[in-house]
């Protein structure tokens, strides 16, 4: 943050301060300008020093100083002097800027190096239970990071790290990529928010950026440490150790190498419990272990002195006035409730007649209106958000009238949203489930939970509707991944299939379809009959097959049922077979 300032009016004590234009001022990274340029900026406004002295943001500037240009001035000097710096943008910076640390903890230098080492060994090969061993150092250095700082866990914060570590082991439970890149990325964000606090709309939306600010802390965090530790290393403190775990490791090699020549089985245990890693590997593993241990650093400045997300402060819109504000929202109000109706009518018992005067199936019906429902419920949250924003805010009785109509207007959505999800299963028990449609779902389920927890702050108050819709998001997003929708996709439509017995009268099993679907689908798809379910399988097996042989750490629970499936039971239709019951259409084998 700051600059070298000698000579410049902050350093004068007493007496008449120094020639501004004369103290060069040097740039901080963000923006600052020369000392000439503040002082002819402060030239242009007349009666600075007099601004100055009231007690205020500029209190104390020195004549020919505007406060404001003085106000900048000292926090830039400060901010050098201090050799804090951020990438962030100078508006963000000076309200949400994390606040100085002390020297990095050895702990936290030795909790990276593990990280970067578990990262190293543990990800090269791909993602599974790897990736919670990769992390588990990087936890417990910003645990040790932020004790050392003094800062204390709150509840939330422990229900944050809880939940991130729930998320991280997705990857290990399922082997669909999307339902786990889905939880990776909220798995960030709830690791934000343990690291940084936040509680505000702001907070909660840009904590994740404090990833990115914290690196470049972090990196220089633990580059100042290690430069003040070279020059004084305790020789008799330190030499001991490394001899002994030097001694640990030639033993354990050597020991390891005859009991392992010695016995076939504890050869066999040996290969499967210690990664593979050959000199080709060298330069994606060397890039992990740097990518390990710098996020680790950066979990650590985050612990010890987090971003304060929640300084930043949005403005309130210009409140209107009743008839302004509310008469949009009434008209739309009854249009929801006159569409309500209709819906209504048609669940109990309308349906017939609706189809009969469209010339629709129940299939077509479902399918033209689920996403226009889906996109108006989208809206309508926009416009929640929206009308809370200029909402008349006068009084007691203000703020009733707003809670009636938007609790309103909330009410009906949560009809739309269930019309919805009642057109969706019209539309799944036609024509089967997919990735998409159960995807989409999931989507509308969502929704209805953030226009509850809205309708839910609007009766106990919204200090803690950032925090609720957060750790919803992420509750959802992790109930997504371990139902498994690879999983559940081949079950619903396995199902289907048994339910019937004929596939032609519930519609044609869509065999090539499951040719895309990951391992999580095969303990269902299994239960298919010959020569169906070797077709079904013929997909998976082949990409099982194209992996080879994968590592523990790296296999999820779902690959290794699967694997287990498969060998229990091999695919054994002939592709001809494969072919004749559809099972290559649109697909190049």
């Amino acid at each position: 943050m700051p600059e070298n300032t000698d000579g410049a009016p902050g350093k004068a004590t007493g007496g008449a301060p120094a020639e501004p234009s004369t103290a060069p001022v040097a740039d901080d990274g963000a923006g600052a300008a020369p000392v000439r340029a503040l002082a002819q900026a402060a030239g242009r406004h007349a009666g600075g020093a007099a601004g100055g002295a009231g007690g205020g943001p500029g209190a104390g500037a020195p004549p020919g100083w505007d406060p404001k240009a003085w106000q900048t001035y000292q926090v830039r000097r400060q901010r050098a002097e201090s050799g804090v710096w951020s990438i962030a943008p100078l508006a963000w910076a000076e309200a949400a800027r994390p606040a100085q640390t002390a020297p990095v903890p050895t702990a936290v230098l030795l909790a990276a190096v593990a990280a970067g080492l578990a990262s190293a060994v543990f990800l090269g090969d791909g993602l599974g239970l790897g990736l919670l061993i990769a992390v588990v150092p990087a936890m417990a250095g910003a645990y040790l990071a932020a004790r050392a700082a003094r800062r204390r866990a709150r509840p939330w914060s422990v229900a944050w790290a809880v939940g991130c570590a729930a998320l991280l082991a997705v990857p290990a439970l399922r082997d669909a990529a999307w339902p786990a890149t889905l939880a990776l990325l909220a798995a960030v964000l709830l690791g934000a928010l343990a690291l940084h606090g936040s509680r505000t709309w702001p907070g909660v939306l840009l904590s994740p950026l404090g990833f990115v600010d914290s690196t470049v802390l972090g990196i220089r965090w633990a580059w100042s440490g290690l430069r003040s530790r070279g020059s004084g290393v305790d020789r008799t403190r330190w030499l001991p150790v490394a001899k002994a775990a030097g001694v640990a490791l030639v033993l354990l090699v050597l020991f390891g190498t005859l009991f392992a020549s010695a016995d076939a089985a504890f050869a066999d245990l040996l290969d499967g419990l210690t990664p593979e890693i050959s000199l080709g590997d060298g330069p994606v593993r060397f890039v992990l272990f740097v990518l390990g241990a710098v996020l680790a650093l950066a979990a650590a400045r985050a612990a010890a002195a987090p971003s304060r997300w929640d300084r930043i402060r949005i403005a309130p819109g210009k409140p209107r006035s009743r008839v302004e504000w509310a008469l949009p929202l009434i008209v739309l109000d009854l249009l929801f409730a006159g569409f309500n109706a209709v819906q209504l009518a048609v669940l109990f018992g309308g349906y017939d007649k609706v189809l009969e005067s469209t010339g629709l199936t129940y299939a077509e019906y479902a399918r033209q209106g689920f996403w226009q429902l889906l996109w108006a419920t989208l809206l309508t949250l926009v416009v929640i958000a929206l009308a809370l924003r200029w909402a008349p805010r006068a009084g007691a009785g203000d703020r009733r009238f707003v809670r009636v109509v938007l609790g309103t207007l909330c009410a009906l959505t949560l009809v739309v949203v269930a019309s919805a999800l009642r057109r969706m299963d019209l539309y799944v028990d036609a024509y089967g489930l997919t990735r998409l449609r159960v995807s989409v779902a999931a989507m509308e389920l969502w929704l209805g939970l953030v226009i509850v927890l809205i309708m839910a702050a609007g009766v106990l108050g919204a200090r803690w509707l950032p925090r609720a819709v957060a750790a919803g998001s992420a509750a959802a997003v992790l109930a997504f991944g371990l139902l498994s929708p690879d999983g559940l996709v081949a079950e619903k439509n396995v199902a289907r299939f048994e339910r019937t017995g004929k596939p032609d009268l519930a519609g044609k099993l869509d065999l090539a379809y499951f040719q895309a679907l990951s391992a999580d689908a095969v303990p269902a798809l299994d239960r298919l009959p010959e020569p169906r379910r070797s077709c079904a399988l013929r997909g998976i097996n082949n990409e099982l097959a194209s992996r080879g042989q994968v590592p523990w750490y790296a296999m999820s629970l779902g690959e290794y049922r699967a694997r287990q499936i498969l060998r229990e039971r091999p695919v054994t239709a002939s592709y001809e077979v494969c072919r004749s019951l559809g099972t290559f259409h649109g697909r190049i084998e």
